[in-house]
C-alpha cells in the first residue's frame, strides 16, 4: 500500500517539477533577451558596458557587478563596474592574473564561485564591499574560442538557488558580451582606418592644390633676388606684386580645403548640403547654377554622401578657377540602387584630359580618387569651347548597409 502511495506522489510531483523547470527556462530566455537588447543599443564601449551592467544587476538581483578585460600580459583590467565604491574601483584597476579567480577564468575559462570576497580583499588591501556578499561569481567573456576577459557578480544568495541552468546561462551571457565587445573594437578600428585614409587624402589634396603655387612663388623669389642684385627696382616691384597675388591665391586654396574638410553630413542630408553649396557658389561667383534632385529617397551610407559631396565640390572649384562658364547644371537621380550625378558647364572646356594643366589635373585626380572610394565610375567629357560634362555612377550599399554605416 505504502509503495503504491509513494508511486502516486512521484507521479503527482512530475508535472510540478516540469512546471518549475519550464519557468526557469523562460526566465533564462528573458534574461538573455534583455541582455542582448542592452548590448545592441548604439553608443561607444563605455555606454554599452554601462547598459549591460545595469540590466544584469537588475535581472540577476546582484548587489554589484563588474567587467574585466585581459591585458595580454596575464593581468586583467577593470573597465566597468556597478555597485562598487570609487576607492575600491581605483585599487582594483589592474590585478595579476595568477593570483585571483578573475585571472584563472581569463586564462582557463569555466565559471568560478567563491564564498564572499575575502580573497579579493586580501589582494586589494581593503574590503570589496561594506557588507560582504554570499557568493562572488566569475564568468568568462568570450568571442568564438577566445577569452577576452571576465565579468563578476556579487550575490546575496547562492547561484545554485537560482536554478541548475544558471551556469550555462552565465556562459551564454558572457558570449553575448564578448560579441558586443569585439564588434565595438572592430568598429573603432574601422573608424581609425577611415580617419587615417582621409588624412592621407587631405595631405595629397593639400599637396596638389598648393604645390603649383609654391613652385611659382619660389621662381618669383629667385627673380626678385636677381632684380634686386641688378638694382632694377621697377622689376623688383613687379615681382613683389606677383608674389602678393600668388600668396592670396594660395591662402584662398588653403581656406577652401580647410572649410571643406570641416563638413559633416548631418541630418539635413546630402541633397540639402548640395543645395547649400550651389547657393553659396552662385552667390560668390555670379555663375548661374541649377540643381535638380530627382531622387525620392537617398539610401546612401554616410561615407558615400561625403564622397559625392566632395566630388561635386571639386567640380565646382574647377569650374570657378578654369572654365569661364556662365551656366552650370547639377543633376542627381537614381533607378533603384543605381545612382547618377551629372555636372556640366558651358565654359571654355579642355583639350585632351591627359594634356590638361597641373591645376586641372589635380582636381580630376581628386575626383577619381573619391570615386574609387564610393566605389563607382566617373566619366569626364570636354572639348575646347564646348564646356565640360562629368558623369558619376555608383551603387548604393546593400539593404541595411546604409543605416548601419550612418551610425
Amino acid at each position: 500500500m505504502g509503495s503504491g502511495e509513494d508511486a502516486g506522489h512521484r507521479g503527482r510531483a512530475t508535472p510540478q517539477a516540469q512546471s518549475v523547470r519550464l519557468a526557469r527556462k523562460t526566465q533564462s530566455l528573458d534574461i538573455l533577451y534583455a541582455v542582448a537588447t542592452s548590448l545592441s543599443q548604439p553608443g561607444d564601449l563605455e555606454q554599452l558596458l554601462a547598459g549591460f551592467l545595469d540590466t544584469l544587476v537588475e535581472l540577476i538581483d546582484a548587489r554589484a557587478a563588474s567587467v574585466r578585460l585581459a591585458t595580454g600580459d596575464g593581468n586583467t583590467r577593470l573597465i566597468a563596474s556597478r555597485g562598487l565604491a570609487p576607492e575600491v574601483v581605483e585599487r582594483d584597476r589592474l590585478m595579476p592574473g595568477g593570483r585571483c579567480p578573475c585571472g584563472w577564468v581569463a586564462a582557463e575559462g569555466g565559471i568560478r564561485i567563491q564564498a564572499g570576497t575575502a580573497h579579493c580583499a586580501a589582494l586589494l588591501g581593503a574590503p570589496m564591499l561594506e557588507r560582504d556578499c554570499a557568493e562572488f561569481v566569475v564568468a568568462p567573456v568570450q568571442y568564438q574560442n577566445r577569452i577576452l576577459g571576465v565579468y563578476n557578480l556579487f550575490l546575496d544568495r547562492p547561484l545554485a538557488a537560482m536554478g541548475e541552468d544558471m551556469p550555462d546561462l552565465l556562459v551564454s551571457v558572457g558570449r553575448l558580451l564578448g560579441l558586443a565587445i569585439e564588434k565595438s573594437r572592430l568598429e573603432s578600428e574601422a573608424r581609425h582606418l577611415a580617419v587615417m585614409e582621409e588624412r592621407n587624402i587631405i595631405g595629397n589634396e593639400l599637396h596638389d592644390s598648393l604645390a603649383q603655387s609654391l613652385i611659382g612663388m619660389r621662381l618669383q623669389l629667385k627673380m626678385l633676388g636677381e632684380s634686386l642684385g641688378r638694382k632694377d627696382f621697377g622689376a623688383a616691384q613687379y615681382e613683389v606684386r606677383g608674389l602678393r597675388r600668388a600668396m592670396t591665391r594660395a591662402n584662398a586654396d588653403l581656406r577652401d580645403l580647410l572649410t571643406n574638410y570641416r563638413l559633416k553630413i548631418d541630418d539635413s542630408g546630402l541633397a540639402q548640403k548640395v543645395a547649400n553649396l550651389v547657393e553659396r557658389f552662385g552667390r560668390e561667383t555670379g555663375i548661374a547654377v541649377y540643381f535638380q534632385n530627382d531622387c525620392r529617397e537617398l539610401a546612401l551610407s554616410r561615407m558615400q554622401e561625403i564622397q559625392v559631396y566632395f566630388i561635386i565640390q571639386e567640380a565646382l572649384t574647377n569650374i570657378r578657377k578654369h572654365s569661364g562658364a556662365r551656366n552650370v547644371r547639377i543633376m542627381l537621380n537614381n533607378e533603384e540602387d543605381l545612382y547618377t550625378v551629372l555636372i556640366e558647364d558651358d565654359g571654355v572646356g579642355m583639350g585632351s584630359i591627359e594634356e590638361s594643366g597641373d591645376g586641372d589635373h589635380a582636381g580630376l585626380a581628386i575626383m577619381r580618387e573619391r570615386t574609387e572610394r564610393l566605389p563607382g565610375q566617373i566619366v569626364i567629357e570636354s572639348e575646347p569651347g564646348e564646356g565640360t560634362r562629368i558623369v558619376l555612377i555608383f551603387n548604393a550599399p546593400p539593404a541595411g548597409g546604409a543605416a548601419e554605416a550612418r551610425r
